[in-house]
């Protein structure tokens, strides 16, 4: 995040025209900040589910290189347990993980884009009543 620092004569031309805010105008800075806050969360939600995604797809390739002829069965993870199951039932279960994290992902990416649109149209309102006197900057 980068922060700058008003010159002199930017600072004595904001003081004279200082605009008043208005209960409305406070709402809007707080939602912005709410929405600001929203997105953050998501963002680091859509991280962790990208690494998740990462995990599941390098597990599936490790499993399509085991041998299907040996018998030998694996242990998969379910919430704190591990289970024996065979070859094929794992790989069917990592699937169906990572079509779910897959339809996660759209859904957070479908939020984040509803979130980031709303901050826009906060940003055009807030900085068209106070100009350079307020930064939105995230």
């Amino acid at each position: 995040m980068q922060r700058h620092m008003l010159s002199k004569e930017d600072e004595a031309a904001g003081g004279a025209d200082e605009t008043e805010v208005r209960r409305e105008d406070q709402d809007k800075i707080n939602k912005f900040s709410r929405l600001h806050q929203r997105e953050m969360l998501l963002e680091d939600e859509l991280k962790t589910k990208a690494k998740d995604k990462e995990d599941l797809d390098e597990i599936s390739n490790e499993l399509e290189l085991a041998d299907e002829d040996e018998k030998i069965p694996v242990r998969y993870k379910i919430g704190d347990s591990f289970i024996s199951l065979p070859l094929p039932e794992v790989q069917e279960m990592l699937s169906s993980s990572t079509e779910k994290i897959e339809e996660e992902v759209s859904g957070i990416e479908e939020k984040l884009g509803g979130i980031r649109e709303e901050m826009q149209q906060l940003k055009v309102a807030l900085y068209a009543r106070f100009g350079r006197s307020i930064n939105l900057e995230t």
